[in-house]
């Protein structure tokens, strides 16, 4: 039932149905449109109806907003304005099934007819087809007879209204009464007959068609969903790929950095050699002796070397019974970062060759621990096959350097001297705690 609108009431042009927006011209389309549709909610509208026919593929629509509805499903923009003419009454039960066809058509729905043509021709059926009269409303054709219109002629008007609205087929009548077949007979393929929906068809059609609808958005948000969750995971793996990319380049560049540092150190160092070996010389000289020591002199030296490491090595040990060992936190804190960019680098790719670097590490170090004069633990060649797979291959050779080996460009190198047992104690406990830990690198 129509609910009229005070502010609206006597500029009042149209009826419109709340639910589907169809603009319509009486309460007898309204009613024939909730009959067809199940829809009851109907306002009066200041929006007169039209008649505008799309140029493309010859839709009617009634209204403005129809037509931009149009418009924007099919790009479709140019239209003529047919609204002096007699405008088609709204055949809401041919629209439905339409729309009916279009939503299984576009759900994927198998067996789904092609909708009819509104505007079909009927001259156009198949020949062999049984034609018949349509059966029209008996009370306004006989209405339309007794105003003095023949059959023939009264039929087609109520036929083409498609309405049970006397005054409207009197209106098609005007508009067409010059048409050469007015007055024959209308025969309507059977097949074409157009048939009332009762109103239990009209709920069940209307039901049919929300649950598409519902199905059709259903589906539209689930593949939203996947889009969004596709775009998700690019975006992540992109952010991933420039974060391991990025902790690579600063790796390259510490090393690179410590490798400079230690030249530099090298350099310096032989520099001061150097020179304590040209004063040595020069004092020896001076004092009348060879430039070269002795076998003697050097037994001595070397002798006075053991005895200084000894004492070194003494003094250490007192300290750590007193408890006065200052732990090198500076080396074990770099030790630890390195460990940490090795995972963070490699974790994710090479799980297990991370974890080989680990032991091949905290072995390299248990064996110089071990035996530390022995020189064959304190020297790891640069070529060895084991060495560059399990170690090198994932930038572990930066941790030997930290604890102390030396890199002169075929192995690497520790001095006997550079041993240290606390710093190496505390070196294998990093490790034990990189692979005993499972949250060692994420925190």
């Amino acid at each position: 039932r129509a609910r009229p609108s005070s502010s609206v009431m006597s500029q009042a042009l149209s009826l419109k149905c709340n639910v589907c927006g169809a603009q319509l011209r009486s309460v007898q389309e309204c009613q024939s449109h909730g009959e067809a549709t199940g829809h009851s909610d109907f306002v009066e509208s200041t929006e007169a109806v039209l008649n505008l026919t799309c140029v493309a593929c010859g839709k009617p629509c009634r209204s403005e907003t129809e037509k931009d509805i149009h418009t924007k499903r099919t790009g479709h923009a140019e239209f003529v304005d047919k609204t002096n003419e007699t405008a088609a009454a709204i055949d809401s039960e041919k629209e439905m099934k339409k729309l009916d066809a279009d939503m299984k058509a576009e759900l994927g729905v198998e067996g789904v007819e092609a909708p009819m043509d509104v505007d079909s021709n009927p001259a156009e059926d198949d020949p062999d087809e049984e034609k018949i009269e349509p059966e029209v409303d008996a009370k306004c054709l006989a209405e339309l007879e007794g105003m003095g219109f023949n059959r023939n002629r009264a039929v087609r008007a109520l036929y083409h209204t498609g309405t049970d609205n006397v005054e409207q087929a009197v209106n098609w009548i005007v508009e067409h009464e010059n048409d050469a077949d007015v007055d024959d007979p209308l025969l309507i393929a059977k097949t074409k007959i157009k048939k009332k929906l009762t109103k239990e068809e009209a709920r069940i059609k209307a039901e049919e068609l929300r649950k598409s609808m519902a199905a059709k958005k259903e589906k539209e948000e689930r593949e939203m969903e996947r889009l969004r969750e596709q775009e998700r995971i690019r975006s992540g793996k992109e952010l991933l790929a420039a974060k391991r990319q990025e902790e690579e380049l600063q790796l390259k560049r510490n090393l690179e950095a410590r490798r400079i540092e230690k030249e530099e150190i090298a350099r310096a160092k032989a520099r001061v050699k150097e020179k304590l070996e040209e004063d040595r010389i020069a004092r020896r000289l001076k004092l009348g002796l060879p430039a070269e020591l002795t076998e003697e002199e050097k037994q001595r030296e070397r002798e006075r070397e053991e005895k200084k490491a000894a004492a070194a090595a003494e003094e250490a040990r007192k300290k750590a019974e007193a408890g006065l060992v200052v732990k090198p936190v500076e080396k074990i804190d770099a030790l630890r970062k390195i460990l940490v960019d090795i995972k963070k680098t490699h974790g994710e790719s090479n799980a297990d060759g991370v974890t080989t670097c680990y032991k091949t590490l905290l072995l390299y170090l248990g064996n110089v621990m071990k035996a530390p004069d022995e020189e064959k633990f304190r020297k790891i060649k640069l070529d060895n096959a084991a060495y560059r797979k399990r170690v090198a291959g994932v930038g572990g050779g930066a941790f030997l350097e930290k604890c102390g080996f030396v890199n002169d460009g075929e192995a690497l190198v520790l001095p006997r001297s550079d041993v240290d047992a606390l710093l190496f104690n505390l070196a294998g406990a990093e490790i034990n705690g990189a692979l005993t830990n499972p949250f060692f690198g994420v925190l």
